[in-house]
């Protein structure tokens, strides 16, 4: 029954071939949050599609390899005229003029036994297939990621140019400030100079931030196939760091979760199931195959006749008295008719069934060269199940390390901040005073935006490497 289910669904295949259907792409409107951005991605990204129809097309070869185990069964019809001196098949007679025949047979065949080469390709196939539903999961998961790091870019350059701008608003406090004691000349002329200088400073930073974060916002638009004349902006959520509760598991262990959950570790795994059904299907070539043939035909030939009567036409001579008087007898000359299709198509049936038996002996070397190909598959199959594992260790590896040396900035950037804002507070308390020139107080200032520029990239730097351990983990992408 299972097996019938699946033989329709491959005939419905064929018939009508699958198609990835467009899904619904409707555009979300306002500021897109994390979850947002990602589910569009992953309705509109073209590889992710063509993942997909590969995932298809190994279902199709998983169906057609299954209806490979049920009989082949063939029907055919031939309507022939003959002309010129021949033996008819059905009456074996020979024949020289024009003779319709027609032949009907349907014939069928079924493999009973062939090294179970039937049975491991079907295993090998489904094992493919499963392994392309799991590389589909592994691109949705790289989509994913990309979407979120391009999100986090967005982020962290919007807390960029916020701090830049916050500096403008400082230098133009104080600019307005220098140009009064200018004018009532309590300061000379290079300071207010000097305070112009930093402003321009802070206006181009401003406009080179604002050029990052358009920068970021196109490369997110490209991901999520977007038109930029469009508009787009996303939400801004509140990051929380939990400090205490990160970091908690060790690589080993992340590793040791991840291997089995990710979905391209089972995708290889598979591929190597499949790869080792494909050295058994291989060698099934070297055993005897046994197949059952049989078929069942009928005729018509225009030759075909039934005597129906006999009819008299003259004397024949049979013989002479002893006068010599011929003795005859009336000449019977026979009546026939052709037969009708019916009766010929029901006279003529013909059954057959047989078994044959094909013991292979040499083939030029041809199942010797298919075993050692499917040997040297399956050799690359494991050798890229580890290397997947491999490239999952060092990953996970380095996206710790990166995570643990983010955190040990963001604490020790958070430190420098505090100890800038002290030390710009004093500064500026100074210069308001007049305690303390232009330069020292623009020092003071560019120190305390850089050490907010260095806080705001470590935090960024630690955010994103901290998601793809919670990733790895099993963990959603959220934030």
């Amino acid at each position: 029954m299972f097996m019938a289910i699946r033989i329709v669904s491959f005939l419905l295949l064929l018939f009508f071939a699958p198609v990835v259907c467009s899904q619904n792409t409707t555009t979300p409107q306002g500021p897109w949050s994390l979850q947002q951005c990602i589910e569009y991605a992953l309705k509109t990204n073209i590889q992710l599609k063509q993942v997909q129809l590969n995932a298809e097309l190994s279902k199709v070869n998983l169906l057609q390899t299954e209806a490979g185990a049920l009989p082949s069964v063939n029907g055919m019809m031939q309507h022939t005229y003959n002309y010129g001196r021949t033996i008819d098949q059905y009456t074996n007679t020979f024949a020289n003029t024009t003779v319709l025949s027609q032949n009907l047979y349907v014939s069928g065949s079924l493999n009973l036994f062939n090294g179970l080469q039937r049975y491991n390709t079907i295993r090998q196939n489904q094992y493919n297939y499963l392994a392309n539903k799991f590389d589909i999961e592994k691109n949705r998961n790289d989509i994913s990621l990309n979407v979120a790091g391009a999100y986090l870019q967005i982020l962290f350059n919007q807390e960029l140019l916020a701090v830049a701008k916050n500096q403008l608003e400082i230098t133009i406090k104080q600019l307005d400030r220098t140009q009064k004691l200018f004018d009532a000349g309590t300061l000379a002329k290079g300071s207010l100079l000097d305070m112009q200088a930093q402003q321009a400073t802070d206006e181009l930073t401003i406009a080179n931030a604002q050029n990052q974060l358009d920068l970021a916002y196109l490369s997110m638009i490209q991901l999520l196939n977007l038109d930029p004349a469009n508009g787009f902006e996303i939400q801004k959520p509140e990051l929380s760091l939990p400090l205490e509760n990160l970091l908690i598991n060790s690589p080993s262990q992340i590793f040791s979760q991840a291997v089995k959950n990710l979905p391209e570790v089972k995708s290889a795994e598979l591929k190597l199931l499949g790869a080792e059904k494909g050295v058994s299907a291989a060698k099934g070539a070297i055993s005897p195959q046994l197949s059952l043939n049989a078929t069942y035909g009928t005729g018509y030939s225009g030759l075909s006749k039934s005597l129906i009567s006999y009819g008299i036409s003259g004397v024949d001579t049979i013989g002479y008295t002893t006068t010599l008087q011929p003795v005859v007898a009336p000449h019977f000359v026979p009546v026939f008719e052709n037969n009708s299709f019916s009766k010929q198509y029901k006279d003529n049936v013909n059954q057959t069934l047989g078994f044959r038996l094909t013991v292979p002996l040499f083939n030029g070397l041809q199942t010797h060269s298919s075993i050692s190909r499917a040997k040297i598959s399956r050799m690359s199959s494991e050798l890229a199940l580890e290397q997947t594992k491999q490239q999952l260790q060092k990953s996970i590896q380095q996206a710790y390390a990166d995570a643990n040396a983010g955190l040990k900035k963001y604490i020790a950037t958070k430190k420098a901040v505090e100890a800038n804002e002290e030390s710009f507070k004093y500064s500026e308390q100074k210069y308001n005073v007049g305690a303390l020139n232009v330069f020292d107080y623009n020092l003071a200032k560019t120190k305390l935006a850089k050490a907010k520029s260095d806080l705001v990239q470590a935090k960024y730097d630690f955010v994103f490497r901290s998601k793809v351990l919670d990733f790895y983990q099993g963990k959603p992408l959220t934030l």
